[in-house]
């Protein structure tokens, strides 16, 4: 995304008439704020939440104590952090999030292992980022990557081009043409790469698939239990399938009991 993060520095000279300032960075973390007088030259570090209030979202610094809410002549506010960019670590990790969630969806990793009695077992765990196959890490940045740049997209809907009796025009829906371009679709962008990649390693929610057809007893009517297949030698407890039912359309809605026997038939 080329989302890096970035110092900034801001100074701020006192009047007697604003205890709110905007700092040159949105998304703001290890903020300090330091206030220096000129006579007698003095300086003190400022405590958050005690001094001033901070916006890190938007930028913003709030004094609040009395003593220097407004800012007074001959004082200079010094405002030092660093800037995360246009995502927080934290809107990242919920992109990264959502797409392990969607890319690892139905999988787990099966490991072979002989317990303390000697019996053969298989373990079965989810797929997360600790033990996500390597070759499978480039995938989750693609699709991490696309989610990000529809939020953008998304920002970027609602701008117009716009146009001056003076003959200017600022293209300013060049930037949703461009980010989905960059998107992409089943043939181009990035879209494109994850779902190649993908398509080869036979992962995602592309995937092929197996499935097992469910047969009703002839003499119950009712579906035959299936089991999850095991290894000759998986000793563990049987696991038992419910794959969905279709067929909700076909419901009775009149409200009459059956008259045979539940269980026996119908």
């Amino acid at each position: 995304m080329g989302d890096f993060e970035s110092p900034f520095l801001d100074t701020f000279l006192g009047g007697d008439e604003l205890s709110s300032y905007d700092l040159s960075e949105v998304g703001v973390k290890e903020v300090s704020a330091v206030l220096a007088t000129a006579s007698p030259a003095s300086s003190r570090d400022l405590v958050e939440d005690v001094d001033y209030v901070l916006d890190v979202r938007e930028g913003r610094i709030v004094l609040i104590h009395p003593d220097i809410s407004p800012l007074h002549h001959g004082q200079t506010l010094i405002v030092r952090g660093r800037s995360e960019g246009m995502f927080t670590d934290e809107d990242l990790q919920v992109y990264i999030d959502d797409a392990l969630n969607q890319h690892a969806y139905g999988r787990n990793i099966t490991t072979r292992y002989r317990d303390e009695h000697g019996f053969i077992r298989y373990l079965h765990e989810p797929i997360t980022l600790e033990n996500l196959p390597p070759v499978e890490e480039p995938l989750i940045a693609y699709l991490a990557s696309i989610n990000v740049l529809w939020t953008l997209a998304t920002d970027a809907a609602t701008d117009i081009d716009i146009s001056t009796a003076e003959g200017t025009h600022v293209p300013r829906t060049q930037r949703y043409r461009q980010l989905m371009q960059h998107i992409g679709d089943a043939g181009s962008g990035l879209t494109a790469r994850y779902n190649t990649l993908a398509q080869q390693l036979n992962v995602g929610l592309g995937r092929i698939e197996m499935f097992t057809l469910r047969r009703v007893s002839r003499t119950t009517n009712r579906l035959v239990p299936v089991f999850k297949p095991r290894e000759y030698d998986d000793t563990s407890m049987p696991q038992r399938l419910l794959p969905p039912i279709d067929g909700d359309a076909y419901d009775d809605e009149s409200g009459i009991p059956s008259p045979l026997m539940p269980g026996v038939w119908g």
